[in-house]
């Protein structure tokens, strides 16, 4: 279903001058109100580069930060009121009602579960229910795809996780930067559990970690890359891993690698879109129009690409016209008039990065 998105480039007339949070709709942001995964038992490694000016926190607070601040709650709220006229996407295959009830039964055997989120949308990628599965089992918060977003995105999210008091662990399941230092955290992580095996008299053995999270987000890539050899299907797709599998890596830890875990209904449909732009939901889920249309939209509002990069790239001026035209004048121009060729085409270039590394969420503050 196309829908016709126009008038985007204005100023939201409600979100003019400095915006409260109460003044607009919830969006992806709103899934930070969901309990963080602080608490004893979570120790995080900060991967990636220096923190540079986030370190102090919000104590350097510049005018720049409060502009760019401005201007991510505008564009979630701009994003809100865009999804609302959009048939809504959700996607639930069968499996994966199997697959939770089977991880909730093997939470018993983990001594440590690695929660993987896509770093583009960390917020959009996290389960509402996992804190409650989970309850105080020790974790690792992983967010994998580091090479797809800025040295700023990946800071600003370092500091935000670290000013709750969890360190996140940056990864890149493809060429597997940061895979050992998670599989010497699992270790040292539950290092206790053979502490208190030998305390009763029986023999050491593997620790036990279980990789969750949801579809596509590399979570069968990261094994592969610790394991250096294809233990895992793995595909640049949702829904390829079917069933929960244990692998050894050498004597002392175990991996299970599981299919994506996703909500039987998503209520946030700013973060749907999110999901779907960055191909971790299922294509049979959204009008690849409909989300091509809104995510040159949302590129044009972001100051690291704008009007200038999408003219780079398509050789068509988008300054003043909305996504669904602008997906309209592509197909007339390299695809005979397919817009579905032409969506397909914005959304593969996105998620290649030709518009450049960047995330499509911002820490809440």
């Amino acid at each position: 279903m196309a829908v016709t998105l126009c008038g985007v480039w204005m100023p939201n007339p409600t979100l003019s001058g400095n915006v409260l949070p109460s003044q607009i709709k919830p969006s992806s942001t709103a899934l930070a109100a969901t309990p963080p995964l602080v608490s004893s038992s979570t120790i995080q490694i900060v991967g990636g580069k220096s923190h540079g000016q986030y370190v102090n926190g919000n104590t350097n607070r510049t005018f720049e930060d409060t502009s760019e601040e401005s201007l991510w709650t505008n564009l979630d709220a701009d994003l809100y009121r865009w999804t609302k006229t959009l048939r809504p996407i959700q996607w639930y295959p069968g499996h994966i009602a199997k697959t939770e009830k089977e991880i909730k039964e093997q939470l018993n055997l983990m001594d440590v579960v690695i929660e993987v989120r896509d770093a583009r949308i960390p917020l959009s990628t996290s389960h509402p229910q996992m804190e409650s599965w989970l309850g105080n089992r020790k974790r690792i918060l992983v967010l994998n795809r580091e090479d797809m977003i800025s040295t700023e995105d990946r800071n600003a999210w370092a500091t935000y996780y670290a000013m709750q008091g969890i360190k996140v662990v940056f990864s890149n399941g493809q060429l597997g930067m940061g895979s050992m230092k998670l599989g010497r955290l699992a270790k040292a992580l539950a290092s206790g559990v053979n502490v208190k095996r030998r305390a009763k008299g029986l023999l050491p053995r593997p620790v036990r970690a279980g990789i969750v999270g949801y579809p596509n987000v590399g979570k069968s890539s990261l094994i592969n890359r610790l394991l250096k050899r294809r233990m895992c299907p793995a595909a640049p797709r949702p829904g390829v891993t079917r069933e929960l599998k244990w692998v050894h890596f050498g004597r002392d830890l175990e991996l299970l690698d599981s299919p994506g875990i996703i909500p039987m209904r998503i209520s946030d449909q700013s973060a749907a879109i999110k999901l779907a732009i960055c191909d971790d939901i299922g294509e049979r889920s959204y009008d690849v129009a409909d989300v091509a249309a809104i995510l040159v939209q949302m590129l044009m509002k972001i100051p690291s690409v704008g009007p200038k990069v999408l003219y780079n790239r398509y050789k068509i001026d988008s300054d003043g016209i909305c996504g669904n035209i602008f997906v309209h004048k592509l197909a007339v121009q390299l695809f005979n008039g397919d817009t579905h060729q032409a969506a397909f085409r914005i959304l593969t270039d996105f998620r290649k990065g030709k518009f450049g590394w960047i995330a499509l969420e911002r820490p809440p503050r």
